[in-house]
């Protein structure tokens, strides 16, 4: 039986990596490549302002990084499935995985450490201590 690997992608060149290492590492594996939309992202004092256009905005550019992620699967000569979701980025990754049964998580991370670490969060972080399947984060 062939695994099942979730790659949650942003645009970042460490996410790109992280497609590279799944297809290089999982060559026989069903791979999905999520991205998650997350609307609290744009949410100001004001509440939301031009909600609409910016989630479109934000759905235009994920079908660009679909694309440039169907170019990495491409040069490993993989296929590969998309998905866009919205919500909570690691809550929305981790009930992704676990609700459409896959055996692995591989992200990318910036690896920050320290104050920007507090401030900005980190969803590899948040999703290794949710994920009930094993994570592979890659820099």
């Amino acid at each position: 039986m062939s695994k099942r690997i979730l790659v949650p992608m942003t645009y970042s060149e460490e996410s790109e990596k992280a497609l590279a290492h799944a297809l290089s590492n999982f060559s026989d594996a069903e791979i999905t490549v999520i991205h998650v939309i997350n609307p609290h992202v744009h949410y100001g004092t004001e509440g939301y302002v031009g909600y609409e256009q910016i989630l479109e905005e934000e759905q235009r550019n994920a079908e660009e990084l679909f694309a440039t992620a169907t170019h990495i699967a491409e040069e490993h000569d993989a296929t590969i499935s998309t998905e866009q979701l919205t919500g909570h980025t690691p809550r929305t990754i981790v009930e992704y995985a676990e609700e459409h049964g896959f055996d692995q998580l591989v992200l990318g991370s910036r690896g920050r450490s320290g104050i920007p670490r507090l401030l900005l969060g980190s969803v590899a972080e948040a999703v290794t201590r949710r994920s009930p399947i094993p994570v592979t984060i890659v820099r």
